[in-house]
């Protein structure tokens, strides 16, 4: 057994990579939908790479999108969902309006607390293309 560090090494995420059936739908998304800025893209790959100035999102094109399977939480093992933050209940509320109407979202649960008594709030939708996002207020 090794001994425990007296700090991380790690700093935090540095990046999330998504793979997307559509790239142009997901990239949309995170940057019309949620106003992330798209910092490159690189057509022969495909792939985008988009940042709400804390994190940095990439996406890449499957090769078939047709012949994808969707990620299932139940049976898989790989991300469950990419949780971002939101500075507050107002932001939350605001979140879910946008995101709410955005076409080709599906909302799984609307803001609400975390747990009983939960000073946080959360909510989680599928965005276009199926992956599951959820945004989340600090603990108090």
């Amino acid at each position: 057994m090794t001994q425990p560090l007296a700090a991380p090494l790690t700093l935090g995420a540095h990046h999330v990579g998504l793979a997307v059936p559509d790239l142009d739908t997901a990239r949309d998304f995170f940057r019309d939908g949620l106003g992330f800025e798209l910092v490159a893209e690189k057509p022969d790959y495909p792939a985008a790479f988009l940042s709400d100035g804390t994190t940095l999102i990439t996406l890449w094109q499957v090769e078939d999108p047709d012949t994808a399977r969707p990620f299932d939480r139940r049976r898989n093992v790989g991300l469950h969902h990419l949780a971002l933050a939101v500075a507050d209940h107002d932001a939350l509320a605001a979140v879910h309006e946008r995101v709410k109407a955005y076409p080709g979202t599906a909302i799984e649960f609307a803001p609400g607390p975390m747990g009983p008594g939960a000073s946080a709030s959360h909510m989680i939708c599928a965005i276009p293309g199926g992956i599951r996002i959820e945004f989340a207020t600090p603990f108090a």
